[in-house]
């Protein structure tokens, strides 16, 4: 290798490790970016710091510097000196559309859910839940005792399950089935989506009070209200029977192995012999690939200090899946809803 070649990889790895140490602080800029309203007062015009910054009830020379540093995040453009629109990535900040991704942005900036990211040398050094040591009680625990908190981490999950909700309907086979029940379903965005593509469809949501909370309005919008019922219940004690097929996306990488056993064995006791057991879940290659999308493992991490569960290979889910009673059959990306795979189990 030339000396060239030396001095051009050092300076790549530098500007790799610079961007992914500085990445807190701009995920810090889109959080006062959304608290300030920015986009919004923005809108479809062209707008000055001065102009924005009086609208938020904030200083000018202040607010030029964090439009100019959203500009060169993407999010926001300088077409002269002091005059700034939003970009299209940028327009999802804007709560007002209904691809907006600003409850995400609040809960995943939230100093709640970051505390314990701080300690993750401590848990990878343990294996314990940093969440727990630091706060004294777990991470859903935790929600339960703040009404606010709880309903943007609801909202946070509703818009994080929005494209799978758009592609899952047309990914798989629903029509061999005639009731589904989506468990941890929250508040019904996932469900409601299968349940309007698929009009002989009936449906269950089943979660915690807490996690219904915000679902008979989904359910009102969507003009489901009358095909979809709401179960109140704990799916580490039972799940409901009377369905023949048992949805969970994004529930089991919330919890351990033994955790996970316990949720598809309570799916298992009330499946049908036709029945079908359907998680949605990012599924890991046994070697890491430039494949999969480096946010999938941070996600792992996450479940690590904050929950304590974990992202999963094929060869894990056969596992937990063998282990309730389940066989899986067959484990499928969903394309238009990367990174996530849709993993078929039925009765073994």
């Amino acid at each position: 290798m030339t000396n060239d070649a030396v001095t051009n990889g050092t300076r790549g790895g530098r500007e790799l490790v610079e961007q992914l140490v500085f990445g807190s602080m701009a995920a810090q800029t889109v959080r006062a970016a959304v608290r300030l309203r920015v986009v919004e007062l923005i809108g479809d015009k062209e707008r000055t710091a001065a102009e924005v910054a009086a609208d938020a009830g904030a200083e000018p020379r202040p607010m030029a510097r964090l439009l100019r540093a959203l500009a060169s995040l993407g999010l926001l453009r300088e077409h002269t000196a002091d005059s700034f629109s939003v970009t299209p990535a940028g327009a999802l900040l804007d709560p007002g559309r209904p691809d907006a991704l600003t409850s995400l942005v609040r809960m995943f900036t939230e100093p709640v859910m970051l505390r314990a990211w701080e300690h993750l040398d401590d848990s990878v050094r343990t294996g314990d839940v940093a969440f727990d040591t630091v706060f004294g009680k777990d991470f859903f625990s935790h929600l339960k005792e703040l009404p606010d908190l709880s309903a943007e981490f609801n909202a946070a999950m509703s818009q994080a399950v929005r494209e799978t909700a758009a592609a899952l309907p047309h990914a798989f086979d629903f029509g061999r089935f005639s009731t589904v029940t989506d468990v941890g379903g929250g508040d019904g965005t996932l469900l409601s989506g299968v349940l309007r593509a698929h009009p002989a469809l009936k449906g269950v949501l089943y979660d915690t009070e807490e996690g219904l909370r915000q679902a008979p309005a989904t359910l009102e919008r969507q003009g489901l209200s009358a095909r979809c019922s709401l179960v109140a219940g704990d799916f580490f004690r039972r799940v409901p029977e009377g369905a023949d097929l048992y949805l969970m996306k994004s529930i089991l990488h919330d919890w351990t192995d033994e955790q996970a056993v316990t949720i598809l064995t309570h799916c298992r006791e009330v499946l049908p012999s036709a029945g079908r057991v359907l998680i949605v879940e990012p599924v890991l290659p046994e070697v890491v690939d430039t494949k999969t999308a480096g946010l999938t493992y941070l996600t792992d991490l996450n479940m690590l200090v904050n929950v304590g569960g974990r992202e999963r290979t094929r060869a894990d889910f056969e596992d937990v899946c063998r282990r309730a009673g389940l066989s899986l059959t067959s484990v499928t990306p969903l394309t238009r809803a990367a990174p996530y795979c849709l993993i078929e189990a039925a009765a073994a």
